[in-house]
């Protein structure tokens, strides 16, 4: 089956936007040994993957988080995870990833037994800590679910910026959609044979303190050091073109929405970089638009921002470190807001 899934999605990568991702037979030193990973333990060079390509930080950052979350065998089990991943996909209306996810999901054949947590995982983030109901796990399975949270907090922002609404093509029947959906979740899988050990990812990106806010993690280093080692590698990325008062800025503005949507309108936004130099406001729009509302991105936000900065690498790093700063600060709100009813993720 596998085989059949990678010649279907032999064009996936074209549905990309705003970008080039690296073709598979072009990959070379860290993007081929993600890519060799991936292919390995997830299967295929899922786009959502591939679309961080022209950052190798960021490609990197993005594999660590998303195996040794949700594809990493632990105390939480693959399906808990996927329910996860399909409600926080939901809560972010992500299209794209919810197809796939609850299509994964489905082939589980478990979804009925994790309902609580998916209505857990939908509305944690988005209401006040207050507001929250009991979590539905324990403390030892909360890296795992809390980690694949933080996890589609990210992918959700740099799949609605770089992808379709669908992962099918729109000229595909309406009738072999999800069948096609289900066969590609059936290839989703390690290579027969293969475990996905804890932590085995680690050694792409270098050690690195665990960011504040994110204590929930420690019981499990796995976790904590993906967390650890993508948040530290993107912001290093980040550090060394973005300049400080655009980087401060997002920090204020996460602060002050803390989990709201700016919106409808998009004053928001040039409320919020008033006083920039002209020359830093595309960067600063756009890191703005990704971590705290990307339905509001236009394609003039991008054009802008490609006037100034050409390249490839600097979208995908500009976008990287908007969505994962905004992530990690909802795990934070998250790991605030956790208070463990019984255990029931497995």
């Amino acid at each position: 089956m596998r085989p059949l899934v990678r010649i279907l999605l032999k064009g996936s990568l074209q549905q990309i936007r705003h970008i080039t991702a690296v073709p598979q037979d072009a990959a070379r030193g860290p993007v081929a040994e993600v890519y060799a990973q991936a292919r390995q333990e997830f299967g295929i060079v899922a786009p959502p993957l591939a679309l961080h390509s022209p950052a190798p930080e960021a490609l990197a950052a993005a594999w660590l988080l998303l195996r040794e979350t949700l594809l990493a065998e632990g105390r939480v089990g693959r399906a808990a995870k996927e329910a996860v991943a399909t409600a926080v996909s939901q809560a972010n209306d992500c299209p794209y990833c919810v197809e796939v996810h609850e299509a994964t999901l489905a082939t589980l054949g478990a979804a009925d037994r994790h309902g609580p947590l998916a209505q857990w995982a939908r509305s944690a983030g988005t209401v006040p800590a207050a507001g929250q109901t009991p979590a539905p796990f324990d403390a030892q399975e909360a890296p795992e679910i809390l980690g694949t949270a933080v996890t589609f907090h990210y992918l959700n922002r740099m799949v609605r910026l770089f992808l379709p609404d669908s992962p099918v093509p729109a000229s595909a029947p309406a009738a072999g959609r999800g069948p096609a959906m289900r066969m590609v979740a059936r290839a989703l899988r390690p290579d027969r044979g293969r475990t996905v050990t804890p932590g085995a990812s680690l050694g792409l990106l270098p050690a690195a303190p665990l960011p504040a806010g994110l204590d929930w993690a420690k019981t499990n280093p796995a976790v904590a050091g993906a967390l650890s080692r993508a948040v530290a590698s993107v912001d290093a990325a980040a550090e060394r073109w973005i300049p400080e008062a655009v980087r401060d800025l997002l920090h204020a503005e996460l602060a002050v929405h803390d989990g709201t949507v700016p919106g409808p309108s998009r004053a928001w936004l040039g409320e919020a970089t008033n006083g920039l130099p002209v020359g830093q406001l595309p960067a600063a729009r756009l890191a703005l638009l990704i971590a705290l509302n990307p339905h509001q991105i236009t394609d003039t936000d991008i054009d802008a921002f490609r006037a100034a900065h050409p390249g490839d690498r600097e979208l995908v790093e500009l976008a990287s470190w908007a969505a994962l700063t905004a992530a990690v600060r909802t795990g934070a709100r998250l790991g605030e807001a956790v208070r463990p009813a019984s255990s029931a993720a497995r």
